[in-house]
């Protein structure tokens, strides 16, 4: 599935790892901090995914099943995909890494690893694939901070949970425009979702309730038969 032309939305993270209950955590992990993540369990896999979606990174094992990492490695390099790439493996053999950073990869952690460290080099990497500082999202007197992961409205700081926040931010990167629930899901939660779920309707629900205080201009709205957006215009929610 790739992503509609002309939106933007919250970064999207590929773990290729054949451990099953690994892949699980740091994914769970990484859900909490608002990212959107797909897990593949092979090398093959791994490769049609990156083929098929834009990430912002990739979480990439040494030892696959299929392709192993080195080669998918080299192949996302050599068909100029310029993604970062953080190397997870079990070998710390100084040759491994070498290795593994000559086949393109731009970070390289040791198994076993704590997850905050695993954190602290996913945003050192995004950040160095960033060459400029992100910019505030805003729209009335409400405003995203991308990077301090924080949103105020007419001054007042808000609470909002990672998907509350991803999700607003997918609108606000978005705004005047309708986005569907399907790329809501899509975008925001990962490669597998269940069309029937009625989790966007729930935290849309939830968001507006902090975003749309008592006596202030309503910003979320919904269009019915189609999707959400946030605008300026008035209307009726």
């Amino acid at each position: 599935m790739k992503r509609e032309s002309g939106y933007n939305v919250p970064m999207r993270i590929l773990i290729v790892e054949d451990e099953k209950d690994l892949a699980k955590n740091i994914k769970r992990g990484l859900t909490e901090e608002g990212f959107a993540v797909d897990v593949a369990l092979d090398g093959e896999e791994g490769k049609y995914m990156i083929q098929n979606e834009p990430y912002d990174l990739v979480i990439l094992d040494l030892m696959l099943p299929k392709l192993d990492g080195i080669s998918l490695c080299n192949e996302i390099r050599s068909n100029g995909i310029k993604v970062p790439i953080l190397m997870l493996t079990a070998k710390s053999e100084v040759g491994n890494k070498i290795e593994g950073l000559n086949s393109g990869a731009d970070d390289y952690l040791t198994k076993p690893f704590d997850f905050e460290e695993l954190k602290a080099r996913i945003y050192a990497l995004l950040r160095r694939g960033s060459t400029n500082e992100l910019p505030i999202l805003e729209i009335n007197d409400l405003k995203l901070n991308p990077s301090k992961h924080e949103v105020f409205r007419n001054e007042i700081k808000l609470e909002l949970t990672p998907k509350e926040f991803s999700i607003l931010e997918l609108l606000l990167r978005n705004k005047e425009k309708v986005i569907t629930r399907t790329q809501i899901l899509e975008h925001v939660w990962d490669y597998n979702f269940e069309s029937m779920s009625n989790l966007v309707d729930v935290l849309i629900g939830t968001l507006r309730k902090k975003v749309d205080m008592k006596k202030q201009e309503k910003l979320i709205r919904t269009v019915y038969g189609v999707g959400f957006k946030i605008s300026q215009e008035n209307e009726k929610s």
